[in-house]
C-alpha cells in the first residue's frame, strides 16, 4: 500500500474549500427536508413521507433488546433468482449477482417505515454545521463541524461520504459480540468480542475547536476462544488523519505490552476475518478517502435492509442466523429507500485490493446500507450489507448486523452478533475519554 512521493505532498495539503451551504439553503431543513437533509415527502407510491420517526422510548432499559415496532407487518413480496429481472430497477447488482450465486437466497420486500429519528440537540447540531462545515483540500478531512453529518445538503461524493462516516452513534456505547467467518462449506469460526466506543466528536456543546482532532475512541477485547483471549485493539479515530493518521495499539497475551500497529488502515486484512474483510470496511467504510476519487452518482430508490429487528432478538441462535452461504433469508427484512450512490475510483500512484468501490447511502440515516468492492480487473468481489435499526431509546439508527460476502471463495463475514450474549448495545454505559488511554488499556490487560 504504497502512494507516490507526488501524491503524498497533495494530500497533506490541507488547505480548506468553500465552506457550507447559504442560511437559505439551510432553512429547508425541517421544512421540505428532513432535519438530516432527506427528502421529507414520500414518492407517492410505496415511500412514504417522513414523520419525525420512532420516539424515544424512556421506558426501554439501556442494553435490552429491543421489540419490533412494526412486528404486524406482512412481506409484500419475495424477490428470487426466479423473478429478480422484474425488480432490476431496483435491486444492485450485488444484488442480483447474490441471487444468482445462491438460488436459495430472497428479499423479503416490506413496507417502507421511515423510522430513522434522533434527538433534537443532533437536529440543531446538522443545521449548525450545514453552513459551517469544509472539506479539506483533497477530502482529507473536515472542520467547522461537530456532532454528526456535516452537510445535510451535499455537494459531492466526498460530502456524502463524510456525511457516513461522520453521523450521530451516540456518546458511548458498549456491547459484547460474535463476529463469525463462514466458509463455503458452511465451517465457522467464531470470535467473542466486547466493544467499547466514546463519540467524541458526538460531544453535546463541542465545538470544532474542542475535538482534538478526533472522532471516536475505541476498545476492542477478544474473550472467546481461549487461545485468543486477552487481545485487546486500542483505536484513537482521527478527523483528519491525513495531517494526524489513526494511532492503534494492539495488546498480545503472549507478549504481555501494548505496541503501536502503525499499518490498522486501508486494505491491511482486518483481524481474525479469514482476510475477509479489511480494516477500511469496518462499518462499510471508515478512515481516510484519500486512496480515490469519489463520485456523486446521484439518488434512486432501491430495496435495501432496513428495520432489522427480527434478526436483531435475543432469544435466536446463531445456527439459527448463520446459514451456508448466507444469512438465514427468512430473518430478513428490505424496504424501498431513497439512497445516494458514490462510487470511488482508485487514483493513479496508489495500490489497494479493490479498484472501484460504490456505496449505497440511507438519506434519512446517512448509514452506508451496501457495498460493492471491485478487484484490478473491474470484476465483482465483495458486497456487503448493514441491516439496520433504530436503537430508540436514544434514539439512533445504527448497523445491528454487517455481513460482508466474497463472491471469489463463496465465503462470508458476519459481524454484530450480539443475539445469545442477554444484551445489546448499550448507548448509557458510563465511558470517559481517559479509559482509552494505552496506560488504562496497559492497566486491564494486567488484571
Amino acid at each position: 500500500m504504497k502512494k507516490t512521493l507526488l501524491c503524498c505532498v497533495l494530500a497533506l495539503a490541507s488547505s480548506g474549500v468553500a465552506a457550507g451551504v447559504s442560511r437559505e439553503e439551510a432553512a429547508r431543513l425541517g421544512q421540505d427536508l428532513t432535519p438530516v437533509g432527506a427528502e421529507k415527502a414520500g414518492n407517492g407510491r410505496d415511500i412514504p413521507a417522513w414523520t419525525g420517526g420512532i420516539p424515544k422510548d424512556e421506558a426501554h432499559k439501556p442494553g435490552d433488546f429491543h421489540a419490533d415496532p412494526f412486528a404486524a407487518d406482512k412481506p409484500l413480496f419475495r424477490i428470487t433468482a426466479a423473478n429478480a429481472e422484474e425488480h432490476k430497477a431496483r435491486l444492485t447488482d450485488g444484488q442480483r449477482e447474490m441471487l444468482k450465486r445462491f438460488p436459495d437466497m430472497f428479499f423479503e420486500v416490506y413496507p417502507t417505515r421511515r423510522s430513522a429519528s434522533y434527538p433534537q440537540y443532533v437536529y440543531d447540531g446538522i443545521k449548525t454545521n450545514a453552513t459551517r462545515a469544509e472539506v479539506f483540500k483533497y477530502g482529507s478531512g473536515v472542520k467547522g463541524a461537530t456532532m454528526s453529518s456535516p452537510f445535510p445538503i451535499p455537494a459531492d461524493g466526498l460530502e456524502v461520504l463524510w456525511n457516513h462516516t461522520l453521523r450521530f452513534r451516540g456518546l458511548t456505547d458498549s456491547y459484547t459480540a460474535v463476529a463469525s467467518s463462514v466458509t463455503a462449506g458452511g465451517q465457522r469460526m467464531d470470535v467473542l468480542r466486547q466493544y467499547e466506543y466514546f463519540f467524541k466528536y458526538s460531544m453535546r456543546g463541542a465545538e470544532p475547536k474542542d475535538l482534538d482532532n478526533k472522532i471516536f475512541l475505541l476498545k476492542r477485547k477478544t474473550l472467546a476462544p481461549a487461545n485468543m483471549a486477552g487481545a485487546i485493539t486500542l483505536v484513537h479515530e482521527t478527523l483528519d488523519q491525513i495531517r494526524s493518521p489513526r494511532k492503534s495499539w494492539i495488546y498480545m497475551p503472549g507478549q504481555r505490552r501494548l505496541r503501536r500497529t502503525p499499518d490498522l488502515a486501508y486494505d491491511t486484512a482486518d483481524v481474525n476475518t479469514n482476510s475477509i474483510r479489511t480494516v477500511d470496511q469496518v462499518d462499510m467504510f471508515n478512515g481516510a478517502p484519500d486512496y480515490y476519487d469519489w463520485e456523486l452518482k446521484g439518488k434512486k430508490e432501491i430495496y435495501i435492509p432496513y428495520n432489522a429487528y427480527k434478526v436483531h432478538q435475543g432469544d435466536i441462535e446463531l445456527d439459527d442466523i448463520l446459514h451456508e452461504h448466507h444469512i438465514n433469508s427468512e430473518l430478513l427484512r428490505y424496504e424501498a429507500h431513497r439512497v445516494w450512490v458514490i462510487e470511488a475510483k482508485l487514483r493513479v500512484g496508489y495500490s489497494h485490493r479493490y479498484s472501484t468501490r460504490r456505496y449505497y447511502v440511507d438519506e434519512d440515516s446517512w448509514s452506508i446500507v451496501y457495498a460493492e468492492e471491485y478487484d484490478e480487473d473491474g470484476e465483482l468481489w465483495e458486497v456487503t450489507e448493514a441491516h439496520l435499526i433504530n436503537y430508540y431509546e436514544v434514539p439512533v439508527v445504527y448497523t445491528t448486523l454487517e455481513v460482508t460476502y466474497d463472491l471469489k471463495d463463496g465465503r462470508y463475514y458476519a459481524e454484530g452478533l450480539d443475539n445469545e450474549r442477554g444484551s445489546t448495545m448499550n448507548f448509557s454505559y458510563d465511558l470517559s475519554e481517559r479509559d482509552f488511554s494505552p496506560s488504562a488499556v496497559r492497566r486491564e490487560a494486567r488484571r
